[in-house]
């Protein structure tokens, strides 16, 4: 069966103007596996923090708020990709509010973690830092949480026949302003932290190697250099997977303003599928599997630093690291030390938690 529904923005509406064929099958595979996967990855990331304590730092537990979101965002997009709905049913509409709630919520926990990152690292003020978590929580969770209660409660949510997702509802496309509501129910969000997310690790890479120059690390020149890399490895990932992520779904989005046909593409459309879903897979890939802390604790008979890092002796196990000296954080080598985990932001390698 095919859906008689292009769509063309006129007057803050999208309306339906051709044939939208059914979700491929493949895709529909594709986009599921991207779905459990996020959910794996999530719980890991959460299982972690609650087995170890000594990873229980505040960058982590902010991570771990974020991995709650995308994992209730992977559940909800799993349900309405599995269900293939055809109408604005009632299950629709619940699946379209907890994945638009927490989609959104996803954005806001995604920036807050940059600026809590920044406002640490570049700002070096701890205190600021803390005082801002609680502020990340009413803002992350209280704008999505107004916005969709007005959706759901102006019954823009439910059944979108797929034009702008794959497979699961979100905003109908047959009410009015309905552009409007697809702005605020992510695509603003998502499209402004486009711009953010990478202006601030960018400015969090420039202060770590301006730190770095600053220090006095000829004795370890060669681990310095390793372990920044690796910071700034992770620093340009960040932002990096987030956007190649969810890319896609923007791109999709001005296609369907436009009403082009090239919305329906396969490639364009299995892509969405996995950047709208991966997101917890893609922070668990980052910040377990490439955490070397993390990924020793759970595959400890992987080869540690101490028998692949180029240095000799008792440097083998430097590291970067950021640590509080007096007032303020400074980026400096540590040679067989242990930082104060009270004292450590973030991004650190052997005793980093993130």
């Amino acid at each position: 069966m095919e859906l008689e529904l292009q769509t063309a923005a006129e007057d803050g509406h999208v309306t339906p103007s051709v044939i939208i064929p059914p979700l491929p099958f493949w895709i529909k595979v594709v986009t599921l596996t991207s779905c459990t996967l996020s959910i794996l990855g999530s719980a890991l990331i959460i299982v972690t923090f609650l087995a170890w304590k000594d990873i229980r730092t505040t960058s982590r537990r902010l991570l771990v708020i974020l991995s709650l979101t995308d994992f209730w965002t992977a559940v909800a997009l799993f349900y309405g990709v599995y269900t293939d709905f055809m109408d604005s049913t009632v299950d629709c509409i619940v699946q379209s509010i907890v994945s638009t709630f927490m989609g959104t919520s996803s954005f806001f926990w995604t920036v807050s973690i940059a600026i809590y990152l920044y406002v640490t690292i570049v700002q070096t003020d701890t205190q600021l830092a803390g005082s801002l978590t609680k502020y990340f929580h009413i803002v992350s969770w209280g704008v999505p949480l107004v916005v969709v209660a007005c959706a759901a409660g102006l019954q823009k949510l439910g059944y979108d026949r797929s034009e702008v997702s794959v497979g699961w509802c979100w905003v109908k496309l047959t009410t009015p302003d309905n552009l409007l509501w697809m702005l605020l129910t992510g695509k603003l969000w998502e499209i402004l932290a486009y711009f953010i997310l990478p202006a601030l690790y960018i400015a969090m890479k420039r202060h770590i190697y301006a730190q770095g120059r600053t220090q006095d690390c000829y004795r370890f020149q060669r681990c310095a250099v390793a372990a920044m890399v690796k910071v700034d490895r992770k620093l340009t990932f960040i932002p990096l997977v987030f956007v190649l992520l969810r890319v896609w779904s923007t791109i999709r989005f001005i296609l369907t303003l436009s009403g082009s046909s090239a919305i329906n593409n396969p490639v364009l459309l299995v892509l969405h599928g996995i950047g709208n879903t991966f997101q917890g897979g893609a922070n668990c890939i980052l910040f377990c599997l490439c955490t070397e802390k993390i990924r020793n604790k759970l595959l400890p008979r992987m080869p540690s630093c101490s028998s692949c890092c180029s240095c000799q002796g008792a440097a083998c196990c430097s590291f970067l690291s950021l640590k509080l000296l007096g007032p303020k954080y400074v980026l400096q080598i540590e040679t067989n030390g242990s930082v104060n985990r009270e004292d450590e932001p973030l991004l650190t390698e052997n005793h980093s938690s993130y």
